[in-house]
């Protein structure tokens, strides 16, 4: 049977004193776990300085933690058909060889879930809570983007109130109803969120109480927008300025699940409802798509400087510590552009490369160091350098202060220029003098989500016609959308609207119309009004 079982009531007291090793051997039970989290919670408050949520141990089965995978991780969530879909690969993959699981998945939620595999051993849950339960906790309570855009004391009890609210709607107008409005905006999910703060984070204990408030509001009241929309001979006029028009409907919008929850005209209350649901989480996972590289890199760094204290103590053996290590280095391992396991700059070296730096320039800097970084090169305080980093940065902005000509040579990064126009590839800048920052500010870029993804916006709806749904994509690069995808997604958009959606690629220096793309509706997900 699974079971998961919560530690939470469990964890405190009893650490092994300095010099006694807090466990032998390779089995875990619950009273060698809550002698390790103390020795870890010790070295991580009193040594590191870390300020974490209260934390909650969850031990779970690999099929459990194949079953988090599928649902991206969130311990309570809505059905799907993707998710068993996902569950189904992952597994296959799994039993048969072709791929390893996580050792821990960790919510950012208060208090901190972490969950633990049963099939650990007790060093890999000794890591894995220094990594999870404290590295990540930490970074998750106090980077500004968490703080910004996420609700750590709310987040559970509104997935507790998402899943029940989509199951009473799966029951009272069929599963196949709601699945289709939940693939469009899954389909969406991307162009979901609020990328600049608007007003302060919502309050998500009480979207419960707020989801019946909306919609005892939408029975009273009325949108006056569609009363001016054409209709019958003799009905209203309609309205025919474009900026009154656009004022109006707060345009332009780069939020399109947000625009489709507040304007669509055929959505009903309850469709409505859906695409806030996925909008807020969406938006939950916003920041974490900005700082996979800081993130990592705090997690990684907190794990090897806890476990090598406890090691030095002589709380870890040295059996201990070398199978920790060994964890860890195939965790930072980055395998060179050539090597045919290489499939981009992986995260947890450049970010644990990074914080190790950080603390080296601090600590002990050189000349180039002091140079290059005249107010971190030997400020004495690493950990304070570092905990002021994890707060105050995301990886475009935290690569572009922090990444040193070191580490550039260290990694032997060079820059490969790619242009549209031009038919071959060159090296731009590699890891010299006059390279340095072209690098840095070359690897910076690829993690601007900004530049990573489409700016796609609404900018237009066609009143006085045919209730035409205008959007623009600016072009980077002169780069345009995939033809095949971007039907995929404009067809699920359409369903949405209601009416026909339209999609015009621009030259954002020039202005010019480089493609057009046109969808009517296959379906219309929501009641003719």
């Amino acid at each position: 049977m699974s079971i998961i079982t919560s530690l939470g009531n469990v964890l405190g007291g009893g650490a092994a004193a300095s010099g006694e090793p807090l466990y032998q051997g390779a089995d875990w039970d619950y009273d060698k776990v809550r002698r390790v989290y103390d020795a870890i919670e010790q070295v991580a408050v009193q040594d590191l300085g870390l300020d974490t949520y209260t934390n909650q141990i969850e031990v779970i089965t690999s099929e459990q933690m194949l079953d988090a995978y599928s649902s991206i991780g969130m311990p309570l969530f809505y059905k799907h058909w993707s998710f068993g879909k996902h569950f189904a690969r992952d597994e296959a993959m799994y039993r048969s060889g072709q791929r390893g699981l996580a050792y821990e998945i960790v919510i950012n939620s208060n208090p901190c879930i972490s969950y633990i595999m049963e099939e650990n051993t007790m060093t890999m849950q000794t890591l894995v809570i220094a990594h999870a339960a404290f590295g990540h906790n930490h970074f998750f309570k106090n980077n500004y983007l968490f703080k910004q855009w996420t609700d750590a004391d709310g987040i559970l009890d509104y997935l507790s109130f998402a899943k029940e609210y989509i199951g009473k709607c799966e029951e009272r107008f069929g599963h196949t109803a709601v699945e289709r409005v939940l693939d469009a905006a899954h389909a969406l999910m991307n162009h979901g969120v609020h990328r600049y703060p608007r007003r302060r984070t919502p309050d998500l204990r009480n979207e419960e109480r707020r989801a019946r408030e909306r919609e005892e509001h939408r029975e009273r009241t009325f949108n006056d927008l569609w009363r001016t929309v054409p209709g019958k001979a003799g009905g209203a006029s309609p309205l025919s300025d474009r900026d009154r028009r656009r004022a109006m409907l707060e345009l332009p919008e780069e939020n399109i699940l947000y625009f489709l929850e507040k304007k669509a005209p055929r959505l009903d209350g309850w469709q409505r409802e859906l695409l806030r649901i996925v909008r807020h989480v969406a938006q939950y996972f916003y920041p974490q798509r900005q700082t996979k590289v800081m993130n990592e890199g705090c997690a990684t760094y907190c794990h090897y400087r806890i476990l090598q204290t406890l090691h030095e103590r002589g709380q870890l053996t040295d059996g201990a510590w070398m199978e920790a290590m060994h964890s860890h280095t195939n965790v930072v391992f980055q395998p060179d552009f050539d090597d045919r396991r290489y499939s981009g700059i992986n995260p947890y070296a450049l970010g644990f490369a990074m914080m190790q730096d950080i603390e080296r320039i601090a600590s002990n800097p050189t000349a180039e160091d002091r140079e290059w970084f005249p107010d971190l090169a030997g400020r004495g305080d690493p950990m304070g350098a570092l905990r002021d980093a994890w707060a105050n940065y995301r990886d475009e902005s935290f690569i572009l202060q922090y990444l040193s000509p070191a580490l550039i040579r260290k990694f032997r990064l060079f820059h490969v220029a790619d242009d549209a126009r031009d038919p071959e590839m060159k090296v731009a800048a590699i890891h010299d003098e006059r390279g340095y920052r072209a690098v840095r500010h070359a690897l910076a870029r690829q993690y601007d989500i900004a530049w990573a993804e489409a700016d796609i916006q609404i900018v237009d709806v066609d009143l006085v016609g045919d209730r035409r749904l205008i959007l623009e994509h600016r072009v980077l690069n002169q780069v345009l959308l995939d033809e095949a995808s971007t039907k995929a997604v404009l067809q699920h958009l359409a369903d949405l609207w209601g009416y026909e959606v339209e999609l015009e690629e621009v030259d954002p220096a020039t202005g010019a119309r480089l493609k057009k793309h046109t969808i009517a509706p296959r379906r219309v997900l929501g009641s003719p009004i």
